[in-house]
Order: C-alpha cells, then sequence, then structure tokens
C-alpha cells in the first residue's frame, strides 16, 4: 500500500513511501491515516476490498459493535467469519497479494466475542492488522491483550490492538485520571502490541446529550476538549511513544448555518474555487478543520465513516516542504554542536532540544504521506483529485 501512489511527480518533493502491515509499528501506527469504519452487515465486502474500489483506503475497520444492531448480532459475526474466511482463501490461492487489503482490523463488542472469533479464525487472520478494542477499561483492557497475546503464539501471526478510550470512567473528571493511569499502567504492559490509541468522542457526547455540528469541531465541545487533554497528557508522552488517533468524523451532507471555516485563499491561487465549493457542498471543511486541530494537540489519524474522507485526511497529514526542511535541520544538527538556529525561510526559531520530537515526528509522516514541492500544498492535491466529480458520487450509497 502505498499514498498517493498515483500521484503525478510535479506534486511532491519527496513521494510517500509504501508499506505493508509487516512494517515496524512506529511506522505503521503513522500509516492508518483515515481509517474508514464499515458496519460487518455491509454486503459484499470481500467484493469491495478485492476490487479495490476506494483506491485512496489503507485502513479499514469493519464494525460489529455500535454499527451493528442488537438483533442481528449473530448473523453478522456469521458474515464477518465467513467473509475473512473468503478473504484468506483468496490470498492463499494467491488471487489476492496481502499488500493489496487495506490495514484490517475487526471491531469487536467484548472479550468473550473477541475469544470466539479468534478461536473462529486462527490462522486466517493471518490477513487482519489486528482488533479494535472499546469502551477499553483497565480491567477489560487487560484481557483482551492477554487474549491478542495468546492467538498471535498460538498461529505464529503479527497482529496488534487498538483500544478505545470511550468510557464514562475516562470521561468524567473525578475518576478521569485514576482510569487514564490505570490504563497507561496495562498498555505500557503490552506496548508492542499496541498500534494506535483511538478516542471515542460519539461516546463521550453521548453520555451528555451533545452532539457537534457539522460545521464545528470536536473541540468546540468544551467538556470533550477538556477529556481529549488529558488523555493527550497522560498517554501522549514522549517517552511512552504512544501514538494518539484522532476522533470520528460524522457527516457527509450540506445543512450549513454558520459560515464556512476552509479559506478561499489556497484555492484562488491555483484557479480552484470550483474545488474548495465540492468541499463546502459536503461539508468537509468541518472535517479540514478538525484534522487541522487534531495535528496541533498531537494527534495523527481520523476514524472517517465515508470514502470521500479518506483523501481529504491524508492530503493534511502530507508534509509541506518548509516543514520538511524545518525538521530536516533539527534532526541533522542533533549533535551538540548547535543549540537554536534560524530556520531555512528565515521566518523561526529551531530550538534542538524542545523541537526534537516534533522533527521525529514529521519525518515519520514525510516517510509515509510524503513531501509537497515548495510551490504546492494540500489544496494541489485535491484540485489533483478532480473534486467536485467522481470523486463524490459516493455520498448517498
Amino acid at each position: 500500500m502505498q499514498h498517493f501512489a498515483t500521484e503525478a511527480e510535479t506534486i511532491f518533493y519527496k513521494k510517500p513511501q509504501p508499506f505493508t502491515k509487516w512494517a515496524t509499528p512506529d511506522i505503521l501506527s503513522y500509516a492508518l491515516g483515515a481509517t474508514l469504519y464499515m458496519p460487518a452487515s455491509m454486503p459484499n465486502i470481500v467484493g469491495l476490498i478485492q476490487s479495490q474500489k476506494y483506491k485512496e483506503l489503507t485502513s479499514l475497520v469493519i464494525d460489529l459493535e455500535d454499527a451493528v444492531g442488537d438483533s442481528e448480532l449473530g448473523d453478522c459475526e456469521a458474515k464477518l467469519i465467513e467473509d475473512i474466511s473468503e478473504l484468506y482463501k483468496l490470498y492463499q490461492q494467491k488471487q489476492l497479494e496481502l499488500q493489496d487489503i487495506p490495514l484490517l482490523f475487526i471491531r469487536v463488542r467484548h472479550v468473550e466475542q473477541f475469544s470466539y472469533l479468534t478461536s473462529r479464525l486462527k490462522e486466517k487472520q493471518e490477513i487482519l492488522t489486528g482488533y479494535v478494542f472499546p469502551k477499553f477499561t483497565a480491567t477489560q483492557g487487560a484481557r483482551y491483550f492477554e487474549l491478542l497475546e495468546q492467538t498471535i503464539q498460538e498461529n505464529n501471526l503479527t497482529l496488534y490492538g487498538m483500544p478505545i478510550l470511550e468510557s464514562r470512567e475516562v470521561l468524567y473528571k473525578e475518576s478521569r485520571m485514576e482510569a487514564l493511569l490505570a490504563i497507561k499502567s496495562v498498555l505500557l504492559q503490552h506496548k508492542s502490541r499496541v498500534l494506535n490509541i483511538r478516542i471515542g468522542a460519539t461516546d463521550f457526547c453521548g453520555i451528555y446529550g451533545i452532539r457537534r455540528r457539522m460545521d464545528s469541531t470536536i473541540y468546540d465541545i468544551s467538556v470533550i476538549r477538556d477529556c481529549i487533554a488529558d488523555i493527550v497528557n497522560i498517554l501522549g508522552r514522549e517517552e511512552d511513544g504512544f501514538v494518539i488517533s484522532g476522533p470520528v468524523w460524522e457527516y457527509f451532507s450540506n445543512q450549513r448555518v454558520l459560515k464556512p471555516a476552509l479559506r478561499m485563499t489556497p484555492f484562488s491561487e491555483k484557479g480552484a474555487l470550483e474545488t474548495r465549493k465540492a468541499l463546502l457542498d459536503d461539508c468537509l471543511d468541518g472535517l479540514m478543520k478538525e484534522v487541522l486541530m487534531d495535528k496541533q494537540n498531537g494527534i495523527v489519524g481520523k476514524t472517517v465513516i465515508h470514502p470521500s474522507h479518506i483523501r481529504v485526511v491524508h492530503a493534511l497529514y502530507a508534509i509541506s516542504y518548509e516543514e520538511y526542511l524545518d525538521a530536516l535541520s533539527i534532526v541533522e544538527h542533533n549533535d551538540g554542536s548547535k543549540g537554536v538556529m534560524k530556520s531555512h525561510y528565515a521566518n523561526k526559531m529551531n530550538e534542538i532540544k524542545p523541537h526534537m520530537r516534533w522533527a521525529q515526528r514529521i519525518l515519520k509522516q514525510a516517510h509515509v504521506y510524503g513531501v509537497y514541492h515548495e510551490s504546492m500544498d494540500f489544496a494541489s492535491l485535491l484540485l489533483n483529485s478532480e473534486l467536485g466529480g467522481h470523486m463524490y458520487a459516493t455520498t448517498n450509497e
């Protein structure tokens, strides 16, 4: 897999590099990008993957939890086992290469279901990258990772877990610190198996009967913003090395009330106002604003629920030429010879020690998402995708 594999060389100074599920976890955790959630009940999941219907799709979660009704759960479990078995059969028959399968995860409901699925799927889990563990707490989390380790050892697999923080214990202020510290202890014990930590903002909002508007971001809801800040504070520390992913973006139709959040300038400079209009019509300016806020808060990647979101998220994670030069300069001068220096563009100060982790993160993103040429940016990439045309034909599927 490779982000923007077919893009013109004129857009990228440094092209995104290909990756597979066997990449090192520190690269793979950044490579997830826009992770598409798909109900296990959705028909023809096998065909969708085999045909590579969504060319931009690099990570996919088949959801057995909130996306599936209680009354259909048994049928969906059986269908999921059948789908994974069929994909594994195609892989065994060499009709499907593993590098052509998106980073594939199953979101389970509870520990018992996870145990059941792993016992049924066994070696067929080779085509999976891992599992998503919802409502993650320290007690349940320990059981999840113990079972994950057991299935890895029994079947000689490479698999990862992705916990979702969405429980009341994490949201409620009086219990949050204790809950987060207990969760952190569990995750540190199983660090090599933790690919990503995800935030269940929709569940958090539901506890308070809140739903963000499509023209605002999750950071506009103060109680959720406060919780995200503590999650990043406890689990996003340099010495621990965990990668935290952004909450789901759940809109893909337009009923705008507030002023658009997407600036006109990057598009008008390229004669691409129709591209901007397409983004606004599909209400993707709110998504873009939220991704920028995610990035500013040290969060990497995004949960999405529609294929039209994927390219937009990835375009915003590609690195600007200026950022790349700054990061490269900081890392290259980490020999004690300098403490601070002027940036390549002479518009900022680069301090070696305080900015080192930022620089390392930027270079990982550059490896996965690429580096724009000096005159290019996210608008160039979105214009190149023919926005306003066939890319958005899937909105009402």
